[in-house]
């Protein structure tokens, strides 16, 4: 991993408590489906729900999988409409920089005659 994760999913919260204390530690998101034998304090977003049964597991991770990818192609199409929306941006040289602040310091001056 080259950066911190902006959130985990954990499927087993009472088998991957290593994971959840890092996490913790880290002040990294949880997302956990949990069921009667899970602490709810450990996970910031509890999916209530059997974390036992494959079946169960396997429509949580297809949800995950999904919201993840529909959530990355929006970041996409933020971006590019941002670059859409972008200016040009104009750099303005040193001797330029004093001629305007010099005009600035001018009209200060003469404002407050």
């Amino acid at each position: 991993m080259k950066k911190i994760p902006d959130m985990i999913f954990v499927i087993d919260v009472a088998k991957e408590k290593i994971a959840v204390a890092e996490a913790r530690k880290l002040h990294i998101p949880i997302v956990a489906p949990l069921d009667t034998n899970c602490d709810p304090d450990l996970v910031d977003y509890p999916i209530p729900g059997n974390d036992d049964a494959i079946r169960s597991i396997r429509l949580f991770c297809k949800e995950m999988s999904e919201a993840i990818l529909e959530g990355r192609e929006l970041m996409q199409e933020e971006i590019v409409h941002a670059d859409e929306n972008s200016e040009e941006i104009e750099y303005v040289s040193n001797e330029e920089k004093e001629e305007m602040l010099a005009e600035i310091q001018k009209e200060i001056t003469q404002g407050a005659e």
